[in-house]
């Protein structure tokens, strides 16, 4: 059986037991950038057989300081996104941080992401849900993975079936984030496919200089533990050269180590997919 989100537009290798990626840059900064990514990208998914969505956020609304870089322009940002779905024949994914920015960022990409801190805002949600297209929610830092069944309902509601929901920790006291793997067969329960981000769940945000720091050499243990509890699917930020991106460097998780992280996940899904059909 093919999983749900096989009727993702342009998807390709969305076979049975397969484990989706939602990877990219945190923004987009330029064209260039978005370009070596996402061709890196498709050439690994095509290797190992995985599913791909190319993910990018066209502006970042939330930021800890007022001069943090939030974006290079939307119009010309979507277009990039744009440009490389048509370019790579693949599905694309981007944020975005009002009901009214729905409709305008549906004409470019595949995918509507619903922010973790605007998980319960049902006007956001409703306009997501009426453009048609696959809706991701990222699961609220204050949020059970239970509760996020209400959330996909009021995008259901709103009549669109086609809803993702992501795990990305919850907040442990002011400065740092903790995984509940419990959360992640709760949020199946919804009737949707789980997605685990490995690259958020590691922030520690707000630091008193107002960066957001992050661990990424624990992203490995995160999707390992997350796939054995079930999730259908990795979300990553990833960039040539996070040591000088723009935006959440500390987080993301250098281009050229994502095939040797995304090699064991694919094992360890395999595995999985074997000893829940015993």
């Amino acid at each position: 059986m093919k999983p749900m989100y096989a009727g993702i537009p342009g998807i390709k290798n969305a076979g049975e037991g397969s484990l989706l990626l939602i990877a990219g840059p945190c923004v987009v900064e330029s064209k260039e950038i978005i370009s070596e990514a996402a061709g890196y990208l498709v050439k690994l998914s095509e290797k190992l057989g995985v599913p791909l969505v190319f993910k990018s956020s066209y502006r970042k609304a939330n930021r800890s300081r007022p001069g943090s870089f939030s974006g290079i322009g939307d119009k010309k940002a979507l277009e990039i996104l744009s440009g490389v779905r048509e370019k790579f024949s693949i599905p694309v994914l981007t944020d975005i941080h009002s009901a009214a920015e729905a409709a305008i960022a549906a004409r470019y990409v595949d995918v509507i992401q619903i922010p973790a801190f605007l998980c319960r805002q049902t006007d956001i949600l409703e306009a997501a849900a009426s453009t048609g297209k696959w809706i991701n929610i990222k699961k609220g830092q204050f949020m059970s993975g239970a509760s996020m069944c209400f959330a996909a309902e009021k995008v259901r509601d709103s009549g669109n079936d086609k809803v993702m929901l992501t795990e990305r920790g919850n907040s442990f006291g002011y400065n740092d984030l903790v995984v509940d793997f419990r959360n992640i067969p709760e949020m199946k329960k919804c009737g949707a496919p789980v997605i685990m981000d490995i690259t958020h769940s590691l922030q520690k945000p707000n630091q008193p200089d107002g960066t957001t720091l992050g661990m990424p050499e624990m992203a490995e243990t995160l999707g390992l533990a997350a796939i054995a509890a079930g999730a259908d699917g990795i979300f990553m930020e990833t960039h040539p050269m996070p040591d000088v991106a723009k935006c959440d460097g500390s987080n993301m998780i250098r281009l050229a180590e994502i095939e040797k992280l995304l090699s064991k996940f694919v094992a360890l899904k395999k595995m999985a997919l074997s000893l829940n059909q015993k």
